[in-house]
């Protein structure tokens, strides 16, 4: 990366997210890329690798669109709700296109984007003793420490072709701050060949930041692209709060082809939505 270059949304999607692509789109309880992931949507991105920490509702809504074929996870849910209907169709019955999975635990996640960040082949840790994930998942394996004899569980580094997250503010030279809930944001960044990243303001200073926060600096990004509001229905400490009403709203939308795709044709991708609810 040689350093973020400040764009329109629309653009930034088209330049750094191709058809087939792994793409992570991060962000811990808050600061989650949902107008990124609606411009993906908008712009008809299929067969991705959709790769998260914690899918909820907004790979709920990429996977329902058609746009992904695989998904790399540690847990997924409408966080306190329930299931992801559109995943588990998607999963169970192939529409609109089959699934793969590849389940993690938290843990793997995490240091499979830190040991991509670190140029690493793979993460090592303490982990999956007694975990049925290792019967189903070829890519969980063991490595003896050549130090210590201990076992250890090994996972592949996560090396996404392009990042995906949301953040508060960026200044005009691409520089980027995190702050509140830090999550993955800064590994995922670090560990894929090109990132975007969205924010509620772009701004003279970034100014001092406060005890829990991140600072990315431009070179570690391709494009950020101002977008208020850009994490909703999640929320962006500082700016907003969580939409927990539109969280229990989607199971109810998701649950049904027809409500679903009508929902997303009037607010998201238009009405040449080109999904058969069949």
């Amino acid at each position: 990366m040689t350093g973020a270059r400040i764009l329109p949304l629309a653009e930034a999607v088209a330049e750094h997210v191709h058809d087939g692509d792994t793409a992570a789109f991060e962000g811990f309880t808050h600061l989650i890329p949902f107008a990124a992931a609606h411009e993906v949507i908008r712009q008809r991105r299929r067969d991705l690798t959709l790769v998260r920490m914690t899918p909820d509702l907004i790979y709920d809504q990429l996977i329902g669109m058609g746009c992904a074929r695989k998904l790399v996870f540690s847990w997924g849910g409408n966080p306190g709700v329930g299931s992801l209907h559109r995943l588990r169709d998607a999963v169970e019955h192939g529409w609109p296109v089959a699934l793969e999975v590849e389940e993690h635990s938290h843990a793997a996640m995490a240091n499979a984007y830190a040991a991509g960040a670190a140029g690493l082949p793979f993460a090592t840790f303490r982990g999956y003793l007694g975990s049925q994930l290792v019967d189903v998942n070829p890519n969980i394996s063991f490595v003896t420490c050549p130090f210590t004899g201990e076992r250890l569980a090994a996972v592949p580094a996560l090396r996404p072709d392009v990042a995906v997250v949301h953040a508060q503010r960026a200044d005009r030279a691409g520089n980027v701050l995190f702050e509140g809930i830090v999550g993955v944001q800064k590994e995922v960044v670090l560990a894929s060949r090109r990132a975007i990243v969205t924010v509620e303001e772009i701004v003279d200073d970034l100014r001092p930041p406060s005890l829990n926060s991140v600072v990315l600096p431009s070179w570690t990004m391709s494009a950020v692209a101002e977008a208020p509001g850009g994490a909703h229905p999640s929320y962006a400490h500082g700016h907003y709060a969580r939409d927990n009403a539109f969280y229990k709203a989607w199971d109810a939308i998701a649950r049904d082809r027809h409500t679903f795709t009508a929902w997303m044709a009037e607010h998201v991708a238009g009405d040449d939505t080109q999904v058969d609810a069949r």
